[in-house]
């Protein structure tokens, strides 16, 4: 008895670092210390010292039970954008840069070229963050998960100067809300998109005219990545007063995370395309639009909020970053919430 007729294939797991490499190699930093393949990911925080006082971000985040439909579809390369995404959106939300992001994928059998397909994804990624990937783990778990199954998960760390941080602590009545544009369902809800359609190969090929493409491409478009429109608009010299990564609970619960005691958000519903895979979703699976907009993005992907003297340099400088703004809304004085109009 040894390890592999157990389960775990030693030899597999070189194999799949070593198809990696060439992929981790395009997202490094000039902080990164060592090379990949040591116990632990080394980044030098020389730079942060030039900060006054530095605060350091994190987020952790998988891609729910959307990895199902790259299973189904085996297609692997993109479900690694969307482990970064759901990180760094959120250390940018806070006003960070994203330094560096670690992965960790659970598969039930390690399949070499699968595996670093993941990895050129969570490359992509960290490439579109400016991140620099130094580190992850792929573990085996042989009678855990069926061997074609598995599951991907990640760790950002990024960094801000306190003064930059974005807190709402300003934010004001007339303060304007703009939103930036979603790629699609990105990586919430998908535990509903899986009840209302049929989980099949024959199902997500089914090519319908009003997505221009077949319903597994567009569900599998990988989430929106923003790091670099807000850095865009911070290098404007636009202060963003608040911010929203508009996630899980759609928007009835992310916005007025980004609210103050006091102040009130307004959406007006018609100021932006809504893309036609959610129209296509409440209309299959007669889901009320009240649930959609607490659980899906609905087109809109990061919402700020800024002076309304700024919103026409903070326009320019997300559409300078290739990324598509709408003035969606305003702030108004009354009870921490959201309105939906």
């Amino acid at each position: 008895m040894d390890y592999k007729k157990a389960g775990v294939d030693i030899e597999a797991g070189y194999r799949s670092v070593e198809l990696m490499k060439e992929h981790v190699k395009k997202t490094m930093r000039p902080e990164v210390l060592g090379g990949l393949g040591g116990f632990s990911g080394a980044f030098s925080l020389a730079k942060i010292k030039e900060m006054e006082e530095p605060v350091l971000l994190s987020g952790t985040d998988g891609c729910g039970t959307k990895v199902k439909l790259a299973m189904i579809m085996d297609k692997h390369d993109t479900i690694g954008i969307d482990a970064v995404a759901m990180c760094v959106n959120d250390i940018v939300c806070a006003g960070g840069e994203p330094l560096f992001f670690l992965d960790y994928i659970a598969c039930g059998k390690n399949y070499p070229e699968k595996i670093a397909s993941i990895v050129s994804g969570v490359a992509e990624g960290c490439l579109q963050s400016e991140a620099a990937l130094i580190g992850g783990e792929t573990a085996e778990h042989p009678g855990l998960m069926p061997e074609e199954d598995y599951d991907l998960a990640g760790f950002a760390v990024g960094v801000c100067d306190k003064k930059d941080m974005i807190t709402g602590e300003n934010l004001k009545d007339g303060d304007v809300l703009i939103g930036m544009a979603s790629s699609g369902v990105h990586s919430n809800g998908f535990s509903l998109v899986r009840k209302v359609f049929e989980m099949t190969k024959e199902s997500l090929d089914t090519y319908y005219d009003e997505l221009g493409k077949t319903l597994g491409e567009a569900l599998l478009v990988p989430t929106r990545i923003y790091v670099k429109a807000l850095k865009s608009i911070k290098n404007a010299g636009v202060t963003v007063k608040a911010c929203s990564h508009i996630t899980g609970g759609g928007f009835y619960e992310n916005i007025p995370r980004m609210l103050v005691e006091g102040t009130h958000a307004v959406i007006e519903k018609d100021s932006y395309p809504v893309p036609p895979i959610f129209k296509l979703l409440a209309e299959k699976g007669d889901i009320t639009e009240q649930m959609m907009y607490n659980t899906y993005n609905m087109g809109l992907g990061m919402i700020v909020a800024v002076e309304p003297a700024d919103v026409k340099k903070t326009m320019e400088a997300i559409k300078a970053a290739g990324d598509e703004p709408y003035v969606v809304g305003r702030i108004e004085a009354g009870e921490k919430g959201v309105t939906l109009c």
